[in-house]
């Protein structure tokens, strides 16, 4: 089976890595709901949550943990929403997690609907934001 989601985290698509260890790559939505929007995939394939191993469990709990703290860091948003979504409701028929930036006044069921208009996503715009991404990792405690 071709895997998109598998593709992405072993970067055999083109794709904006902002950190990765030896089960997770985390990289930047090609789409994002804001600047500095994270997907965090493991490395081989998953599909399930009970699908887990412990290492990329323990994998995946840091990298959420090192993006949340990057994310507040830099773009300081006034919450942070971090979601999967899985089954029928997984377009990538790959296990990730989204690390989102919210700000007050956005409407997070829009997050679920079709994307609307966004510049966010211009590929120079997500070389940036990795720039700044990377350089705020390596900066954090």
């Amino acid at each position: 089976m071709e895997c998109l989601g598998c593709k992405l985290a072993n970067k055999e698509e083109a794709v904006h890595v902002v950190f990765e260890d030896d089960y997770v790559c985390c990289i930047l939505d090609h789409i994002p709901y804001n600047e500095g929007h994270v997907l965090i995939l493991p490395k081989r394939h998953i599909q399930y949550f009970d699908e887990f191993d412990e290492h990329t469990a323990k994998s995946l709990m840091k990298a959420s943990g090192i993006m949340t703290k990057a994310i507040k860091k830099l773009f300081n948003p006034e919450g942070i929403t971090v979601c999967q979504n899985g089954g029928a409701f997984d377009e990538l028929t790959h296990f990730h997690m989204h690390v989102v930036p919210r700000y007050k006044g956005q409407n997070f069921a829009e997050f679920f609907t079709e994307y609307g208009d966004t510049d966010i996503e211009a590929e120079n715009k997500l070389a940036e934001t990795k720039r700044k991404l990377i350089d705020t990792i390596k900066r954090l405690d």
